[in-house]
């Protein structure tokens, strides 16, 4: 499979013209006068606008996130690195004009085929009452093989290198796929009486114990065995970028499988944001654009954290069997004495059904009762736990209260 990723290539290479035709054909709209409202013209801007926007980009978008109401205020948020690493960098959402100082929170992001900025509406509801900082993982295509690798371990060593950063009283939020690496971290922080240990870990929709509750996820990763996915789904990153030669598992075949499991909502979806441009209805069209600007936003993930991942999560489910070792070293969630738990589950989740997440509460099994919460939220999916209304109405509260009890 070295060469998967150069057909991709070409692939978008030779439709690349295509899209600037329609991109320059878009711009000139505008300069046609009243032509450009009548039924037909409307229909084949529209055409080319879904055209144009339906391709993937492999850069980060903007966070975007300008200002936010904290307090009675409205105040102005800026983006500072304060720690960079090979493969992530710790940012920090800056509010210049809070009067009192806010909890620190760190929100562990996903590393799975998309960028952070899939959590900015988790970062945009945080900043409200705390001081927010999040794990910025970089494109591994962009990293040069002198970096080194990245690996499940190294996931942790970075979880605890940005809390040491902090330094003592930050709090933890984790989401998805990045539950298990975070709770490791968690654990080894506590064992050491590390002062920089969170005071509290919210874990939000994650594979904790796949076992509990399995999902068509769950099963596909079962399927076949570690060697199938090295073999099929591992290649090379082309030549042109500062990664080349680089083993990555393809933010492109992330999302083809993601959207294989929805794809008649997808072509729905395109289908509805057509008929919106048709009709004139820029607003609800835009809605649509906007998450697919950052749907197809992808990145590629280091091999070795893939397949580690797979294996020891999914597969073999060690945390979960007290059977995790980081770097030759037993991770022992017993170890957690001080840092309060929530675990947040979607009653519809489809990615890490009820009770994946919850088995937290059983893992760490020093923790007294008043220290450990469980929320689960009715009515929505995977999506749904952390953006959202809900997430905002009912599921952020049970977040902030956890944080505002242990700081």
């Amino acid at each position: 499979m070295r060469m998967l990723y150069s057909g991709y290539q070409v692939f978008t290479d030779m439709l690349a013209p295509a899209r600037f035709a329609a991109q320059v054909a878009l711009g000139m709209r505008d300069n046609i006068g009243p032509v450009a409202d009548w039924a037909m013209p409307r229909r084949m801007f529209a055409l080319m606008d879904v055209f144009q926007g339906a391709r993937l980009t492999h850069s980060r978008p903007a966070y975007d996130i300008g200002q936010v109401r904290s307090g009675n205020a409205m105040v102005a948020v800026r983006e500072e690195i304060v720690f960079d690493l090979p493969f992530g960098n710790l940012l920090h959402f800056a509010k210049d004009d809070v009067e009192t100082a806010q909890p620190r929170v760190l929100i562990v992001a996903p590393l799975s085929g998309h960028f952070a900025t899939l959590l900015r509406s988790t970062v945009e509801t945080m900043l409200r009452d705390h001081d927010v900082y999040i794990t910025d993982w970089k494109n591994a295509r962009d990293v040069p093989l002198s970096d080194g690798q990245f690996g499940f371990d190294d996931y942790v060593d970075y979880t605890m290198q940005f809390f040491q950063q902090l330094g003592p009283g930050a709090h933890l939020l984790s989401v998805c796929q990045p539950c298990v690496p975070a709770l490791a971290a968690v654990a080894l922080m506590s064992e050491d009486n590390d002062p920089a240990t969170p005071r509290s870990m919210t874990l939000m929709g994650g594979p904790i114990d796949t076992r509990a509750a399995p999902t068509v996820v769950n099963e596909l990763a079962n399927e076949k065995s570690i060697e199938w996915f090295e073999d099929t789904l591992i290649t090379q990153v082309p030549f042109r970028y500062a990664g080349r030669g680089r083993q990555v598992y393809p933010g492109f075949l992330q999302l083809a499988a993601f959207m294989s499991m929805n794809m008649e909502r997808h072509g729905a979806q395109h289908r509805e944001l057509y008929q919106l441009l048709a009709d004139g209805h820029e607003i609800e069209a835009n809605r649509i654009k906007d998450f697919y600007a950052e749907y197809f936003a992808v990145l590629d993930m280091s091999a070795e954290f893939y397949l580690e991942t797979v294996d020891r999560v999914f597969q073999r489910t060690l945390l979960a069997k007290g059977e995790l070792d980081y770097r030759g070293r037993r991770v022992n969630p017993g170890a957690i004495r001080k840092t309060a738990l929530l675990t947040v589950e979607g009653e519809r989740d489809d990615v890490c059904a009820v009770g994946q997440t919850a088995a937290a509460h059983g893992l760490c099994s020093s923790l007294r009762p008043h220290l450990k919460r469980h929320h689960l939220q009715p009515g929505v999916g995977h999506y749904g736990v952390f953006s959202g209304s809900k997430w905002e109405k009912q599921v952020y509260p049970q977040v902030r209260n956890m944080i505002l009890a242990m700081n």
